[in-house]
């Protein structure tokens, strides 16, 4: 049965009418989700820590900023916009003190509720929006006059108004100009957590340097590895996107689509299917979130570890030379966590 999908004929901005709205977070989510709300003619405003560098930046796009704790004391509906790993703490030090029976707590992702590192009161309301997009998207999108798909749930309805809220802040945010649909806290976050470990990010890097590592030790040159192996897969991908699977295969020779359908499930065989609903089940028994967050209070010492070993792959400083002959792309510069253009 296919899923429910609201537009905004579904949603009623004036629900929001006369209520505050604190964004708690300035970064790729908080900015796209209050510029666009502000835009939508909602009030909106800002809570960060003392000292946080996000706070010039939000005064300068218009907003009151304050305290996270003044934030919540004033809004009716709190966006905790921060990452899940810091959620537990704010919401303990900040959030929670300050909230007040029919306020609405907003997430972008569930892990935090879903995995009860917060533990909200049942006297208020918490939703989840969450754009199928990063935040420069559902920025951009919006200013273009259209939208990023969206998911909405509902895990506390206290007055009864939770999902017209989640409806109102998703066409707040456009939203609804392309589409929204209703999933839960636990859906949302246990496939998006499988998606990014075992296709998207995991699964998908894991494939790019298996295959670069293949062809070099076979002694082709690591540029034609790069090529075959990591920039062309964009190309597909993009196909993949516009047209779905059957539509790629439709754009490419014949040659390449006897090999996806020969050779390909040889690969991604059933052991890698049985690993996947591994990891699943770690994700749907609390084993990596519980593993994530002893990662984090640890000081992040595999992780860092794990990431650094990545960036001095091989496969980087080629890329990093190659990509400098292509000068329609647009270049980053990544150092640690963060990364210039």
């Amino acid at each position: 049965m296919a899923a429910k999908v609201y537009h905004d004929k579904d949603a009623d901005l004036k629900v929001l009418k006369g209520k505050t709205m604190a964004v708690i977070g300035f970064g790729s989510q908080g900015h796209a989700h209050a510029l666009n709300l502000k835009d939508s003619g909602v009030n909106v405003i800002i809570g960060l820590y003392k000292g946080s560098k996000s706070a010039k930046v939000a005064k300068a796009k218009g907003f009151k900023v304050y305290t996270n704790a003044e934030a919540v004391k004033r809004a009716d509906v709190i966006f905790v916009a921060v990452p899940d790993t810091r959620q537990a703490d704010v919401y303990k030090d900040d959030i929670k003190p300050n909230l007040a029976k029919g306020k609405t707590l907003l997430f972008s992702h569930g892990f935090a509720i879903h995995f009860k590192t917060v533990t909200p009161p049942k006297d208020i309301n918490v939703i989840l929006v969450a754009p199928k997009g990063p935040g420069h998207i559902v920025r951009r999108q919006y200013v273009e006059g259209k939208g990023v798909p969206s998911l909405i749930a509902v895990y506390q309805n206290a007055d009864r108004n939770a999902k017209k809220i989640a409806l109102a802040w998703a066409k707040g945010i456009g939203g609804t100009r392309a589409g929204v649909i209703q999933t839960t806290f636990k859906e949302e976050t246990e496939t998006d957590l499988f998606g990014e470990q075992t296709v998207l990010c995991g699964g998908a890097c894991s494939l790019i340097q298996a295959g670069y590592e293949v062809l070099v030790e076979a002694g082709y040159q690591p540029e034609m590895a790069y090529f075959e192996c990591l920039h062309e897969l964009k190309l597909i991908v993009d196909l993949i996107n516009e047209a779905g699977i059957s539509g790629m295969r439709f754009s490419i020779s014949e040659t390449a689509k006897w090999g996806d359908v020969k050779i390909g499930p040889k690969i991604i065989d059933a052991s890698v299917k049985k690993r996947m609903k591994e990891a699943l089940k770690d994700i749907q028994s609390g084993k990596f979130a519980k593993a994530w967050v002893r990662e984090y209070k640890g000081g992040y010492k595999q992780y860092n570890k794990l990431l650094k070993a990545g960036e001095k792959h091989n496969i980087e400083k080629v890329g990093t030379r190659l990509r400098s002959m292509m000068p329609w792309m647009r270049k980053r510069t990544v150092k640690g966590a963060q990364a210039t253009y």
